[in-house]
Parts: C-alpha cells; sequence; structure tokens
C-alpha cells in the first residue's frame, strides 16, 4: 500500500502530496507494534487529549504561532485579527477569518462545503464500494447512534470534510435552515490522518463527535457530524439550537487537533459537483475551501 497521502488540488488541477503535521509521529503509533501498544494506552484517551489541549492554551505555546505559519505557509492577511493578538497557540488555531477570503456561494441552489480540507464525496451512501482501501464503507447505524435515525438517510448522499492542523477549524452551515438539534454522542479520540483512516475507518463513528440537526425547506434534514479526534481539546458550538441561520453562517469551532466533519444529506435531495465525484471514486481527497460549491439541489 502506498503510504503517502495525495490530494487533488483543484486550484492546480494536480495530485499533490500532503505534508503532514507530526507526520512521523503518526506512522509511529499506528504502523509500528510499540507505537500501537502507546495508542491503545495513552493517545486515544480523553485525558491525553485534554492535557496536550492545556498545552496549547499556555502562553509559551504563543512561540510556536509564527514557526507554524513559515512551514506551512500560511497567509496572515486571511486573519480577522492581528497576529499579536494570539495569546496562545489554541487561540491562533482556532482563529476568525476575513469573510472576503472565504466568499460564499451564493445561489441558494448551491450547496457547501462546510470546512477548509480535503474531502471524500459520495452520491449513494448505500453504494460506497470502498473508503481509502478495499473494503471499509460507512456504517451509517452506528454514526448516527441509532437505526430508526439512520433510515431517514439511507441512499442518502454523504461528504467527509478531513481538517489537518494547517487548516482553518471554523465550520459552517452548508445550507441555509433551522438548526433543530445537537447532541454529543461520546467515544474515544482517535487520530482521523488517513494513516490511521487507512487501516480503521469505524473511527468515525467509534470518536466522540457532535451530532447537529438542520432543517431546510426545500432539501428535508441535514445530519452534520463534528468528529473529535486525538488532540482535539473539545467541539464549540457557537450556533443556538432552534434557530434560523443563512448559508455560510458560523456553526462552531474545534481546538487543537485534527478532526473532521460529515454531512449527510436524505435520498435524491442534492446532486455533488461530478469532478467531485470523479476525483473520490478514484480514492482521492478533493481539497476545497469553505464557501465553495459542493453541489446543487436537485
Amino acid at each position: 500500500m502506498d503510504s503517502k497521502i495525495i490530494v487533488h488540488n483543484p486550484y492546480t488541477n494536480k495530485l499533490e502530496e500532503e505534508k503532514v503535521y507530526g507526520e512521523n509521529w503518526l506512522r509511529f503509533i499506528y504502523n509500528k507494534p510499540l507505537g500501537k501498544l502507546c495508542l491503545w494506552a495513552l493517545v486515544k484517551r480523553a485525558w491525553f487529549s485534554k492535557w496536550y489541549g492545556w498545552r496549547m492554551n499556555h502562553r509559551k505555546s504563543a512561540a510556536k504561532i509564527k514557526p507554524f505559519i513559515d512551514d506551512f505557509d500560511l497567509n496572515p492577511s486571511d486573519f480577522e485579527d492581528d497576529l499579536t493578538s494570539f495569546k496562545s497557540f489554541n487561540e491562533f488555531f482556532y482563529r476568525k477569518l476575513k469573510k472576503s477570503s472565504r466568499p460564499i456561494a451564493k445561489n441558494q441552489d448551491l450547496v457547501i462545503f462546510p470546512a477548509d480540507g480535503r474531502h471524500l464525496g459520495f452520491q449513494n451512501v448505500d453504494q460506497i464500494k470502498s473508503v481509502f482501501v478495499k473494503g471499509q464503507f460507512f456504517d451509517l447505524d452506528k454514526l448516527f447512534g441509532s437505526t430508526e435515525l439512520a433510515k431517514e438517510f439511507a441512499g442518502g448522499s454523504l461528504v467527509l470534510s478531513r481538517l489537518c492542523p494547517v487548516d482553518y477549524h471554523r465550520f459552517h452551515l452548508p445550507v441555509s435552515g433551522n438548526l433543530q438539534s445537537h447532541e454529543l454522542i461520546n467515544g474515544s479520540l482517535f487520530s482521523v490522518n488517513p494513516i490511521a483512516l487507512r487501516q480503521k475507518l469505524s473511527i468515525f463513528w467509534e470518536n466522540k463527535r457532535y451530532l447537529c440537526m438542520i432543517e431546510n425547506g426545500k432539501i428535508g434534514k441535514i445530519a452534520v457530524f463534528l468528529v473529535g479526534a486525538t488532540c482535539v481539546g473539545s467541539v464549540h458550538l457557537t450556533a443556538n439550537k432552534f434557530n434560523y441561520y443563512e448559508k455560510g453562517e458560523e456553526l462552531g469551532y474545534f481546538s487543537f487537533g485534527g478532526s473532521s466533519v460529515i454531512t449527510v444529506f436524505q435520498p435524491e435531495k442534492i446532486q455533488l459537483d461530478k469532478e467531485f465525484l470523479n476525483i473520490s471514486s478514484q480514492g482521492h481527497e478533493f481539497y476545497s475551501k469553505v464557501g465553495e460549491a459542493m453541489g446543487k439541489v436537485i
């Protein structure tokens, strides 16, 4: 199996190798016997992520900001706040961006990516043959934590958005609608990097996650899962239940670490972008930013 993580970059129209934050550590804990022992005993435990989150909240962690920006070639002109305003690495990590840097596709028939990241799209979740490696597919019952609720989304479209530490870590509504509910489904905190997911896709329904349900008058219910991962201190929801929000408004943000957003639509409600589906069918993730169209209402 090729150990490289390859992502399609639509801005260059090329397949590019991802530069992974903490790659050596990830390959150690998921590929080496001693590393796997550390994973079981330490890394997936909630206290480890809380401890690491505490470190990233410490004032001394602010010294990591400038080297991180330089190493991953981030653009500070996109930031809403000046670099000097961040008192810790975590404050920088969940930074806000200027609205002009993430314009929202205005056409109401367009559905947008809810977060910056690397995305996989599936038009019909029941027809997924494999994810990352052969034989892995989504178990909606376990993802929802409810067979009854999962039935409403059987045969629907699913988009997996994977956020890396280098990404903007606020997530937004993919469509306009009422936020009907959000609930915590408790679990572990495994990494959601492909290094881990190639071995175990079930991480998505074993990890701690929030399920947010959005109601849109035209396309029905949209389920948005906010999946925590190793070193994610917590998921912060900034939108309030029972309120109406426009497409692209903020739903919340992740504290330090890699994390994922999984968006599930009811069947025959949206058509995902053809290029996006084509890249996903080849087993490659598709890089895109929040606000850009991932499909349209049928």
